[in-house]
């Protein structure tokens, strides 16, 4: 058996009828949650020295780019660019057992082609999304080891070449070449991470570009090699210490992994909402304020010390500080929440800030679990003597503790805000809501790009 084969089958044969409303409900809220996350992002960090770098990869104009009226790309740049402004604040949705953010690649692929190859319906567009969850989630729960490599984009190229894959109907052999060659292409490193830099984002933006290519390459008649995810050089055989494909290939069209899929309530690393969340709890029912805070640790799984338990440094960036939890805490004690707007350089160099994030860490528990966020316990000593606690068992935004309606909805009225959008939060929202009926599923991406649908 060749999983590439079985993954390839699966994305193909997928159907929107053979998706249960779970999971129908959660392609179009996530699709949703990513178009306004990536609105956000044109106003993000960097973003534009992107689309100046996108800007001379060469001419062509015929796909958006969110939140850019103005601008329009070829499809990899297009790809490339939408990708970089989803992930680019840490905002959008994410796979946890996966550790895949599934679709700030997977999204910013079919934004692209439905522009350029379409007109394509809601339903296929929905569909092929789903596929391509199915793929990239797939690959990272396989994993039984921590990760190394950034698997995001690792893991997301090949859940963008899927659905690529389904919503153009291409050939079985066409589609494993694809396969083949988003093995080629395939990169990103966890440096990055560790080193709180906004590689990250472009790693991601990397993988979203990169897939549009390998499809490309493989519709050009280029055979691609077959054996990629378990060869000798395979994916899993690079990119992981450690796996088990065999139950995820089992569970393939009986779970649909976008159904699996978190919110982030907040504009931070995953890893840190528990946290922030247990924060705001300790404010909330014990009373705990800045000024009485001695210290807060937070003693989680060791994925979690890894991923957000890094210090304050003089003179960090917003991707260091998104993923420092003594910084989010002490945003959460001075200000009750941490927001899109806390990253300002201001901010990140206040130095009552620093102060009360030089009291705050992050312990690791001891955790056998590679990708586990919890259990956690958060707990607060205070000047007085006192100790407080608070337990973690789920993360808001979980499929376990999701974000109500009005929740959802705020959150993209929010991010529109940010990106100078505000007044299509109503339309764009009553698009997707019945999106799987449109007869050109790029409208939603026109409208939310800030052109006429």
């Amino acid at each position: 058996m060749n999983p590439a084969e079985v993954l390839i089958d699966h994305a193909l044969g997928l159907e929107w009828a053979a998706l249960p409303e779970p999971a129908r409900q959660a392609a179009r809220i996530f699709l949703h949650d990513t178009l306004c996350v990536g609105v956000a992002g044109a106003n993000a960090p960097y973003a534009d020295a992107i689309r100046a770098a996108a800007s001379g990869w060469g001419a062509g104009s015929e796909c958006s780019v969110l939140g850019r009226p103005e601008l329009r790309l070829p499809a990899p740049s297009a790809a490339f660019v939408n990708a970089f402004q989803i992930h680019s604040q840490e905002f959008d949705c994410v796979h946890e057992p996966a550790v895949v953010h599934p679709l700030a690649t997977i999204a910013s692929v079919l934004i692209a082609e439905a522009e350029r190859s379409g007109p394509y319906g809601g339903e296929d567009l929905l569909t092929a999304l789903a596929a391509g969850v199915d793929v990239a989630a797939g690959l990272g729960v396989a994993a039984t080891t921590s990760l190394k490599f950034f698997r995001p984009a690792t893991a997301g190229i090949f859940g963008c070449v899927a659905a690529l894959a389904r919503l153009r109907r291409l050939p079985r052999v066409v589609a494993l070449d694809a396969l083949g060659y988003a093995l080629a292409f395939a990169g990103g490193t966890m440096q990055a991470h560790t080193e709180g830099k906004p590689a990250l984002p472009v790693q991601i933006a990397n993988a979203a570009r990169g897939a549009i290519t390998a499809v490309d390459v493989a519709v050009a008649g280029l055979p691609g090699p077959l054996r990629s995810i378990d060869g000798p050089f395979g994916y899993l055989t690079l990119f992981e210490d450690g796996y088990d494909l065999a139950p995820v290939l089992e569970s393939l069209g009986k779970v649909h992994r976008i159904a699996e899929v978190s919110w982030k309530p907040f504009p931070t690393g995953r890893a840190a909402h528990g946290a922030i969340v247990a924060t705001q709890a300790l404010m909330a029912q014990h009373g705990l304020t800045a000024d009485d805070l001695e210290s807060l640790t937070y003693s989680a799984p060791p994925l979690i010390k890894r991923l957000v338990g890094r210090q304050v440094i003089e003179g960090m960036g917003p991707a260091h500080a998104r993923l420092c939890f003594p910084y989010l805490a002490g945003l959460v004690l001075t200000r009750g929440a941490v927001g899109l707007g806390d990253f300002t350089a201001a901010s990140l160099a206040d130095p009552a800030l620093h102060a009360i994030a030089a009291k705050i860490s992050v312990e690791d528990n001891g955790d056998p679990d590679p990708a586990a966020f919890t259990p956690a316990v958060a707990v607060a000593r205070t000047r007085d003597g006192r100790e407080l606690r608070i337990e973690v068992a789920a993360q808001f935004g979980s499929p376990a503790w999701p974000l109500s309606r009005e929740q959802h909805l705020e959150k993209a009225r929010s991010c529109l805000a940010f990106g100078g959008l505000e007044a299509i939060h109503a339309p764009l929202a009553a698009l997707l809501e019945d999106f799987e009926h449109l007869d050109d599923a790029a409208a939603a991406f026109r409208l939310a790009a800030g052109r006429e649908p």
